[in-house]
């Protein structure tokens, strides 16, 4: 196993500079705005804006401070910067996102970090740049209190296929939400230059146009606004189609046995819908969508790789997620370390390795019944043509190319983990 690295230093996070309004009784009249910004000075600016504006504001200047008020008070909207002393903005964001209790709240990110695209991915509402002007500052709250305010949310659903748009429809439709679905681009495209929808979920077989073209032409032509998107598709994709169609949607839901609640999680994200008002039903269905997340706790993943540095990223990524991690330095302690440790639940196998190789390897625990089952996720630092094939056929369950995306690889991982029976 890699020696442990030394612990860093605890990051300083800024001391409180000025009192908030935290110790205020609750009054149901005023809305509360958190504002999660390290720097006192901008974040007092921001706390004098909230009173002007009639909010009562709290305020963190750390990213664990700042989740702890979160969920405490559960305020009706959060300010939020990206470069924070104990950890990244995106990190919070994903977190509080991830929280039934906070997930609904407006988050609006304004930072000097330029993370716009992943943060309207994980549900923010808008991003405002740094350094930002009064008038900036003041859209970005008029944009906030257009959430809070808004009673019914509109829904575009974009699908030619009648059975599919009525399970849609009875998977999300709520007293609170209005539903218009068409069958076509042209008709879809209609309605986006006169309307404002809050979410949109398109197929990408339609029958005038690929869903992908709709979403190019939807950032071309002169539309009111774009929505966030959610491809909701039968089709597997390449990467390259993925990449493209993730330039212009937030989320891609290929459709499967637990497509729907994926769905619903989706939608209830960007919808800002409470949790705890949804049915004990949806709920339940919101659990579970979610749990997928939660099978690394406990599991064991061999890494096998003689690169010391990719170990180490891949066990720290690993290992924060729950996981335990097995490390072979080649093919043939991969081989020994699967006899040695009962119950592994997939391998991460680096190709290129010395002594003997990732497909040799593959090979060889492919040829021992007791492994039949077992996932094995190729890694190559070669971009060639024939390395899926390659890793295929020697027996992987699936492939990834270096360098490792660490969000592709969890992808992979919540595909993989859930089919392993326990051997």
């Amino acid at each position: 196993a890699v020696p442990p690295a030394p612990a860093a230093p605890a990051p300083v996070v800024p001391a409180p500079q000025f009192a908030d309004d935290r110790a205020l009784p609750r009054d149901l009249q005023v809305r509360r705005v958190l504002v999660i910004e390290d720097e006192p000075q901008f974040a007092h600016i921001l706390y004098d804006l909230a009173h002007e504006l009639g909010y009562r504001c709290l305020v963190a200047h750390g990213a664990a401070d700042g989740f702890a008020l979160a969920s405490e008070f559960v305020p009706d909207a959060i300010l939020l910067d990206m470069r924070l002393p104990d950890s990244t903005g995106l990190d919070v964001l994903q977190r509080l996102k991830d929280s039934p209790l906070t997930r609904h709240i407006p988050i609006h990110v304004v930072s000097a970090a330029d993370n716009a695209e992943a943060a309207l991915h994980m549900g923010a509402i808008g991003y405002a740049r740094k350094p930002a002007t009064r008038d900036e500052l003041t859209r970005v709250f008029a944009r906030l209190e257009e959430k809070l305010t808004q009673k019914v949310k509109t829904v575009l659903l974009v699908e030619d296929d009648d059975l599919q748009r009525r399970s849609v429809i009875q998977l999300i439709g709520d007293d609170d939400i209005e539903i218009v679905d068409v069958a076509s681009g042209e008709e879809a495209l209609e309605l986006l230059r006169s309307r404002i929808f809050d979410c949109m979920i398109t197929d990408l077989k339609l029958p005038d146009m690929q869903g992908s073209e709709l979403l190019k032409r939807m950032a071309s032509e002169d539309i009111v606004s774009f929505p966030p998107v959610i491809v909701y598709t039968g089709r597997n994709l390449t990467r390259e189609e993925e990449a493209e169609l993730h330039r212009y949607s937030r989320s891609i839901i290929i459709k499967g046995a637990r497509s729907p609640e994926r769905l619903l999680d989706e939608v209830t994200l960007f919808l800002h819908k409470v949790e705890a008002e949804l049915s004990s039903e949806r709920q339940g269905m919101l659990k579970a969508a979610r749990g997928r997340d939660r099978i690394f706790e406990g599991r064991t993943v061999l890494l096998v790789d003689d690169d010391v540095r990719n170990i180490f990223a891949l066990t720290s990524a690993l290992e924060q997620r729950g996981a335990k991690v097995e490390i072979g330095r080649n093919g043939r302690e991969a081989l020994e370390q699967l006899d040695r440790v009962k119950e592994i639940d997939l391998v991460l196998m680096d190709v290129m390795m010395p002594e003997m190789d990732g497909l040799e390897a593959t090979r060889h625990l492919r040829a021992d019944p007791r492994f039949a089952k077992l996932p094995v996720i190729a890694i190559t630092a070669k971009a060639m043509k024939d390395d899926r094939e390659q890793c295929l056929a020697a027996g992987a369950s699936d492939y990834l190319a270096k360098p490792v995306d660490l969000d592709r690889l969890f992808s992979l991982l919540r595909v993989w983990m859930p089919k392993m029976e326990r051997l």
